[in-house]
């Protein structure tokens, strides 16, 4: 997974919100041909909270498939553990390598529940876990060592960039734990979070532009530091400030943008609503930009 940029795929839908299997095969082998170092389906970026079990397996077997071994699929899991059990269990008959377990539903939950949450699960799979916190999920480092001495929990991707408790919580790690920076729109925060030992991360750009987010991956890879400020300077500054605008456009926008490319993706589901025409409009004036930064073209 450290050898490429961490691709979550957007799901497709037609016009009317139904599920569109067709349009998302092809863009997913789309998003596997450009090499990434994993593929998360059904995740945030691709609306697992909007998917039924039906459709998550349709998204889970169609990247399985696509992927063709070459490389790991990692897919969405979430809510509560019993939900969660059950979604684990379709990704393993598609075939997925592992799971990404989402923060649970609405409730706030003391350490001691966070702990057990993953280990109801993980008695449940035979598939590798990573944990997720976000929003009202954070491990403490005793929570940390609990959940990394879990078998099958092998890593921890993180949506607080709190350094300080990052730091705390690799010092504590065992030997080959993982780590990633899941931030939204982590390219912002990818040398901040190296400087605690964390290189590996997300990227919501590769969902729409994989020339913007691989020629990123590779520069800062490289310690090519010029041409990684002047993309964030240029373009992920700016698309931060853009997504920033609205509840949830950290998923439409990223959809809309896809969309300006001709991917077949559609729209967002509600509650997401698909960006305005103003909005839209900023949006292809600053991918175009984006994409002329690394030689591209709309």
């Amino acid at each position: 997974m450290a050898n490429g940029v961490l691709s979550f795929p957007l799901t497709s839908f037609h016009d009317d919100g139904s599920l569109d299997p067709d349009g998302f095969r092809t863009y997913v082998a789309d998003r596997i041909a450009t090499g990434p170092g994993a593929v998360f389906p059904a995740c945030g970026t691709g609306e697992f909270f909007s998917l039924d079990e039906d459709e998550y397996r349709q998204v889970v077997t169609i990247t399985v498939e696509e992927a063709g071994g070459r490389v790991p699929v990692v897919a969405g899991i979430g809510y509560g553990w019993a939900q969660a059990v059950r979604f684990a269990r379709i990704a393993e008959e598609a075939g997925a390598d592992a799971l990404l377990v989402l923060p649970h539903y609405l409730v706030a939950a003391p350490q001691d529940g966070l702990v057990a949450q993953l280990e109801q699960i993980a008695a449940r799979t035979r598939l590798p876990l990573i944990a997720y916190q976000r929003g009202q999920v954070t491990f403490t480092v005793g929570s940390l060592k609990r959940i990394a001495a879990i078998p099958t929990v092998i890593g921890l991707k993180d949506g607080h960039s709190d350094l300080d408790r990052l730091q705390r919580l690799t010092l504590a790690a065992p030997e080959g734990f993982l780590f990633f920076n899941g931030a939204a729109t982590a390219e912002i925060q990818a040398r901040a979070y190296a400087t605690v030992g964390i290189p590996a991360y997300s990227s919501a750009v590769h969902a729409f532009a994989p020339e913007i987010a691989n020629a990123f991956f590779t520069a800062f890879q490289d310690g090519d530091d010029g041409t990684v400020e002047k993309l964030l300077r240029d373009f992920y500054v700016p698309l931060v400030e853009l997504r920033d605008r609205v509840p949830g456009y950290a998923v439409s926008l990223v959809k809309a943008a896809a969309r300006l490319r001709g991917r077949p993706v559609g729209p967002v589901r509600a509650p997401l609503t698909d960006p305005s025409a103003a909005n839209l409009a900023d949006l292809k004036m600053l991918l175009t930009t984006g994409l002329d930064l690394v030689g591209a073209a709309l």
